[in-house]
C-alpha cells in the first residue's frame, strides 16, 4: 500500500497536465474542459502541494483586463481555500498564430515585441501570486529551414529578450527566477535550446544570468537520446538546477509525457535516487530542493476518473521509488561494492593538494598497466542489485 502524498513531499501539477482534453494532430478532443479552479481542488484532493499555470490555461488569449482579473482572482481563491501553493507561472507563446515563428525570436520584429510585453505581464502576475519560478519554454523559438534564419541574429535576439525579463525582474525587485527548459524540437523541426548544454551555454552570455537557469524535462532530454538524470546532475553542478518537470517518456519519439514512471522505469530510478540521495561521494554537493513538479498528459483514452488516477499514478510512482532509492543506498552490499568500484575514489582529487602541474609530471610513479586493465569494476552487480531493490 503506498502511503497517500503529504505537503512535505512539495508535489506540483501543471494545470495545462489535467487539464489537456486529449485533442492531438490527429484528433479532437476525448473528454470536457473543466475550469481551472476546479482542477486545482481535485489535485489538492489527491494530496497535491502546489500548482503551475500558463497565462493562457487561466484566461483566453483574447481575454479583457476584466476577464483576465476575475479568473485569476477565482484560481487564487480556490488555492488558498485548498492550502495549494501557486510555486511557478509561465506564459504561452506558442499555441496562436502570431508566434508561429517564434515569439523572442521570430524574424517580425512587431511579433516580438508583442511576445516581449505578454510575457513581461505575466511575470508581474507571477510575483503577484507569490511564484518562486518564472518558466520559460521556447517551444516556437526555432526553425524547419536552415535558409529561414540568420541563426547569429536568432540568439543575438533570444539573448536580448532574456536579459530584458530578467532585467525587469530585477528592477521590480522580484522575488522570482527564471527557468529555460531546454526541447529539441517539436512543435518546430529544430528548436533553438536544444539541450541543458546550450542552455547553460546561451545563461552564461546573459549580463543578468545570476537568476537564470534550468527546468530540464524528462521527455525532452529523453527525445534527444540524453540521459535525464546526467541532465539534473549538470544543473546541479553549474547551480543552476531551479526547477525540474517530470513525466514519463520510452526513447526516440514524439514528445509522450507519459505519466512519471510509466516510461523508462531504470532511469527514472535513478533520477529519483539523485533527487533524494544526492550524490553518493559528494556529500557537500549541491542537493535539489525545489518543488516536483509533474508536466504529463492524461492519455486521451481516458476519461474524467483517467485524468485524476494518472494524477495520483504520478505521487505515488515518485514515492514508491523513493522509498526504494534510500533502500538501496543503505544495503550493505551495494555499500560495499560502491567501494569496490572505487566510487568514493573519485571524488579524491587527481593533483595532490598544492602539487603543480610540474611537481606533478617530476614524479616516478610506476603503473602496472595491463593490471589496472584487468581489474573489475563490478558495475553490472551494481546495477543489479538496484533492479532487485525496484522490482524485487
Amino acid at each position: 500500500m503506498v502511503r497517500k502524498p503529504t505537503p512535505e513531499d512539495r508535489f506540483s501539477f501543471g494545470l495545462w497536465t489535467v487539464g489537456w482534453t486529449g485533442t492531438d494532430p490527429f484528433g479532437v478532443n476525448t473528454r470536457p474542459e473543466l475550469d481551472p479552479w476546479e482542477y486545482a481542488d481535485k489535485l489538492a484532493e489527491l494530496g497535491a502541494w502546489g500548482i503551475t499555470f500558463h497565462d493562457n490555461d487561466v484566461f483566453p488569449f483574447d481575454a479583457d483586463d476584466a476577464t483576465r482579473a476575475d479568473r485569476i482572482a477565482k484560481l487564487k481563491d480556490a488555492a488558498d481555500k485548498a492550502g495549494l501553493v501557486i510555486e511557478m507561472v509561465t506564459t504561452n507563446t506558442f499555441t496562436h498564430p502570431i508566434f508561429k515563428d517564434g515569439g523572442l525570436t521570430s524574424n517580425d520584429r512587431r511579433v516580438r515585441r508583442f511576445g516581449l510585453r505578454k510575457v513581461l505581464r505575466n511575470v508581474d502576475l507571477a510575483a503577484e501570486l507569490g511564484a518562486s519560478t518564472f518558466v520559460m519554454w521556447g517551444g516556437r523559438e526555432g526553425a524547419e529551414y536552415d535558409s529561414s534564419k540568420d541563426l547569429y541574429a536568432a540568439h543575438e535576439r533570444y539573448k536580448e529578450g532574456l536579459d530584458t525579463v530578467a532585467g525587469y525582474i530585477k528592477q521590480k525587485g522580484y522575488d522570482l527566477r527564471i527557468g529555460l527548459e531546454p526541447k529539441p524540437n517539436e512543435p518546430r523541426g529544430d528548436i533553438f535550446l536544444p539541450t541543458v548544454g546550450h542552455a547553460l551555454a546561451l545563461i552564461a552570455e546573459l549580463e543578468h544570468g545570476d537568476i537564470v537557469g534550468l527546468n530540464p524535462e524528462v521527455g525532452h532530454e529523453q527525445m534527444a537520446n540524453l540521459n535525464y538524470t546526467h541532465a539534473l546532475a549538470m544543473g546541479l553542478f553549474a547551480g543552476k538546477l531551479f526547477h525540474i518537470d517530470l513525466n514519463g517518456q520510452r526513447g526516440l519519439k514524439y514528445d509522450q509525457d507519459l505519466a512519471f514512471g510509466h516510461g523508462d522505469l531504470m532511469s527514472a530510478f535513478f533520477t529519483v535516487d539523485l533527487l533524494v540521495n544526492g550524490f553518493p561521494a559528494s556529500p557537500e554537493a549541491p542537493r535539489y530542493t525545489g518543488p516536483i513538479h509533474f508536466d504529463y498528459k492524461p492519455s486521451r483514452t481516458e476519461g474524467m476518473q483517467g485524468v485524476w488516477d494518472s494524477a495520483a499514478a504520478n505521487m505515488a510512482s515518485y514515492i514508491m521509488l523513493a522509498d526504494k532509492a534510500r533502500a538501496f543506498r543503505q544495503d550493505p552490499a551495494v555499500l560495499a561494492l560502491m567501494k569496490e568500484a572505487s566510487i568514493y575514489e573519485l571524488a579524491e582529487p587527481t593533483l595532490e593538494p598544492g602539487e603543480s602541474v610540474d611537481d606533478f609530471l617530476a614524479k616516478n610513479e610506476p603503473v602496472d598497466a595491463d593490471a589496472l586493465g584487468a581489474r573489475e569494476y563490478r558495475f553490472v552487480q551494481l546495477q543489479q542489485l538496484a533492479l532487485e531493490h525496484l522490482i524485487g
